[in-house]
């Protein structure tokens, strides 16, 4: 969430950077409420400073009518007072929790359409076969018996493809854990206030993207992100610590809600993936530097794969609600004949930090809100895609990617 004390000063600013990103927020409703709010807090604090003068007065003596009769009427007031803000905090709480995160001057305005490309690699290869075909004829993967175990979107891989899954994943950790991430593996169910703090509360209810568990405070996670962002929940963290950097794995559950017509054959957009997740707690001034060095990796992973791609900056109306700033890498795809989103990495400033709070002590004592950053190491099911579409060979085999063949016994083909 954002500091109420940042939206009074910065009203506008605030409320166009939500317009921007797509939300529709009554900034001024929330301020009148935040307004009303400290009112009533004042004349409930002036109250009970009122009530404990008259319990002093009667200590050790006996309480006059008067008194007795001021005594039940301060009670009275206190918990009159007390259900009003209640009542008007909850209004409050759901109007600053739906406020997203302000972008950086350097986001372009607009839509999907309008993001900005920053610099590609690679060359641009045509005439692939689509990669559920070229999976389907090898045995590789069976969505026919993946939706008749879990439904539509569910899938076994088999084989070459499972391994090469697996080769993809410990390429992609060894390369993480030499850049001094530390590995974790992490719940794959986090309660409310882990998942609203990551910032993953839904725009509206048919939009929702997690799966809940009934008749819990559960629900399945979307990425290792989410449970990585509580990890440290109301914890103050040393400077002399930071940045802390993780490197997440766990399986992603999506209901993908309101995403179909988008790339949905095959591999690109299922239900249940496995995915590595950078996550980096840091200095506020060295956020911007660190978005930098994840997206680094990212680009170097996939310069060592071998497959060809361009970077993005992400426009604001195509942002979430936690990333002030994101950047998008995106494969080339010689089925398509055009790049398609691989890996994404943000900067979420202080929007996650400050609702679970996670705070830092600087060296001189002073505690203030922290930054948390994430990005995509490989999101397996569609890196597959990536490199089934760009290492077919003319014969039907599949070219094993020079920095994978260790992990597949140093074969050269599938």
């Amino acid at each position: 969430m954002l500091d109420i004390r940042y939206i009074r000063d910065n009203t506008d600013k605030v409320q166009q950077s939500s317009k921007d990103k797509g939300y529709e927020i009554d900034i001024n409703r929330l301020l009148a409420l935040d307004t009303e709010r400290r009112k009533l807090l004042t004349q409930a604090d002036e109250l009970r400073t009122k009530r404990n003068d008259n319990i002093s007065k009667i200590k050790g003596v006996k309480p006059t009518p008067d008194l007795i009769a001021e005594g039940k009427k301060i009670k009275e007031q206190i918990t009159e007072l007390e259900s009003k803000t209640k009542i008007l905090s909850d209004e409050y709480t759901i109007l600053l929790n739906s406020v997203p995160n302000v972008i950086n001057e350097d986001v372009p305005k607009g839509g999907e359409n309008d993001s900005v490309e920053v610099r590609k690699y690679g060359e641009q290869p045509t005439g692939a076969v689509d990669h559920l075909d070229f999976a389907l004829a090898r045995d590789w993967v069976d969505f026919e018996r993946g939706a008749k175990v879990a439904g539509a979107k569910f899938y076994f891989l088999k084989g070459d493809l499972a391994l090469l899954e697996n080769a993809i994943y410990q390429f992609a950790l060894d390369f993480m854990v030499k850049k001094n991430f530390t590995f974790m593996t992490v719940p794959h169910m986090v309660s409310s206030r882990i998942m609203t703090g990551a910032g993953f509360a839904p725009r509206s209810s048919d939009q929702s993207d997690e799966y809940s568990i009934e008749g819990e405070d559960l629900s399945l996670i979307a990425t290792a992100e989410i449970p990585l962002t509580g990890y440290h929940a109301d914890e103050i963290i040393d400077e002399e610590k930071l940045p802390i950097c993780y490197v997440g794995y766990s399986p992603c559950y999506r209901k993908e809600a309101g995403t179909y017509g988008k790339f949905t054959r095959g591999l690109f957009r299922v239900h249940q993936f496995n995915k590595l997740e950078m996550y980096a707690f840091t200095l506020p001034e060295k956020s911007t530097e660190m978005h930098e060095m994840i997206l680094k990796n990212e680009e170097d992973i996939w310069q060592a794969i071998g497959v060809p791609y361009h970077v993005v900056n992400i426009a604001a109306g195509d942002l979430g609600a936690p990333a002030a700033k994101k950047y998008d890498l995106e494969y080339w795809s010689p089925v398509d004949n055009m790049y398609r989103e691989l890996t994404s990495c943000s900067n979420c400033t202080d929007f996650q930090t400050r609702s679970l709070n996670i705070r830092v002590r600087r060296k001189n004592g002073n505690v203030e809100v922290l930054h948390s950053l994430n990005g995509t190491v490989v999101s397996l099911a569609r890196s597959i895609v990536a490199v089934l579409e760009n290492f077919q060979d003319k014969d039907g085999t599949l070219k094993v990617p020079k920095v994978l063949q260790p992990y597949l016994d140093n074969r050269e083909k599938l």
